[in-house]
């Protein structure tokens, strides 16, 4: 009991450290809503009036049809060119992502029965999005080329063919808000957490109390519970918080259990925890806890899966990715969110994610029995 007495004890005066301090209170509130916020809403996959410049040599109406299909509010016309000399300036100056060329047999060669060619000319210097546009404009040519066979069906009579009707699951609507924001949980929650943890004990180095606490009747494990339990505790705030801003303002649906999401939250914090007083364990000043906070965080977030697939990365990147916890806490937060997927399908991700968090928890308690030594 005098250890539990002593545990509390030190972790209610890191909690009154972190929140005495009015600015210190903002600092931990309001950045996630900013950041949840600006993410939710400039985070996309999807592409908005993307500028199109159209080189039409055609005399035909089929042309002209099929341009009728690039009038929404994805792409935007934004000049008629009249030689093909027009076509690479207007590429380079970014006057337009697509240049569509027709020539000038294209409705005759539909007329005919013949494959008519269709040219697109596209800016690929943002390859994610150029490649974005051109599925786009595969979709719409795609729908021309259901319309032309049933006219065709109309003309010679029946109504033989094949329909090809797609059904998304767990994203109808295919908004790609509803996979990148439920991931934006995940990174929110382990940037407080890593900021709180990374610099505990950096900050009490510097103000010179650090030297008292290891003069202290406490040990290492004491020490080191009284610092994670208020990281563990903030972080948890932080996520709540963030799942209710993406629930309720948001309105991604959450269809799985909240039992599987919080303790997958909660490991995931765990580990951060560990990895954010292993930092602040070796760090001398808050400036180099920040360092090697902002060191860590970058690469997790790349090697995450978050925003580009692990199975596209070569092959050593995806072992790296292994010891990333955002790795394993996105599949969850995705699974739960999306799914609605449960403890039976996820329980291969909280395996890993326990073991890190353990490893790098005895790792901080080395360091600080070290330093203590």
């Amino acid at each position: 009991m005098e250890i539990l007495f002593r545990i509390i004890a030190l972790t209610r005066k890191e909690l009154i450290t972190l929140l005495v301090n009015k600015k210190s209170r903002l600092v931990l509130i309001l950045p996630p809503i900013a950041q949840i916020m600006v993410f939710g809403y400039a985070a996309n996959f999807e592409l908005n009036q993307v500028p199109v410049a159209v080189y039409n040599q055609d005399r035909g109406s089929y042309s002209r049809e099929l341009l009728a299909h690039f009038d929404s509010g994805t792409f935007r016309l934004v000049r008629n060119l009249t030689s093909s000399e027009e076509i690479a300036p207007v590429i380079e100056n970014k006057q337009a992502l697509i240049v569509v060329q027709f020539g000038p047999d294209f409705s005759s060669d539909i007329l005919s029965g013949r494959e008519a060619t269709l040219q697109l000319i596209v800016d690929g210097r943002n390859s994610n999005v150029a490649l974005i546009a051109l599925n786009y404009v595969q979709q719409i040519v795609s729908g021309f080329n259901r319309e032309l066979a049933i006219q065709h069906r109309r003309i010679n009579g029946g109504d033989q063919g094949t329909v090809l009707v797609v059904r998304s699951w767990f994203n109808e609507m295919l908004d790609s808000h509803w996979f990148i924001i439920p991931g934006i949980v995940a990174l929110l929650t382990i940037v407080i957490t890593l900021e709180v943890t990374a610099l505990s004990v950096a900050k009490e180095r510097e103000a010179g109390t650090f030297d008292q606490l290891l003069v202290s009747p406490y040990s290492p494990f004491e020490i080191l519970a009284g610092k994670s339990i208020p990281a563990i505790l903030i972080g948890l705030i932080e996520a709540t918080l963030v799942i209710l801003i993406v629930v309720f303002w948001f309105n991604i649906p959450l269809r799985g259990s909240i039992f599987t999401l919080y303790a997958g939250l909660f490991i995931f914090i765990l580990s951060a925890v560990g990895i954010g007083l292993m930092i602040s364990s070796i760090s001398v000043t808050q400036q180099q806890g920040l360092m090697g906070a902002f060191f860590f965080l970058v690469p997790a977030v790349i090697l995450s899966g978050f925003a580009t697939p692990i199975s596209n990365m070569p092959e050593l990147v995806q072992d790296l990715t292994l010891l990333n916890p955002m790795r394993y806490v996105l599949v969850i937060v995705r699974g739960v969110f999306l799914k609605g997927a449960g403890f039976d399908l996820l329980w291969s991700q909280f395996v890993p994610m326990l073991a890190i968090g353990i490893v790098t928890l005895v790792m901080a308690a080395l360091l600080f029995r070290k330093r203590m030594g």
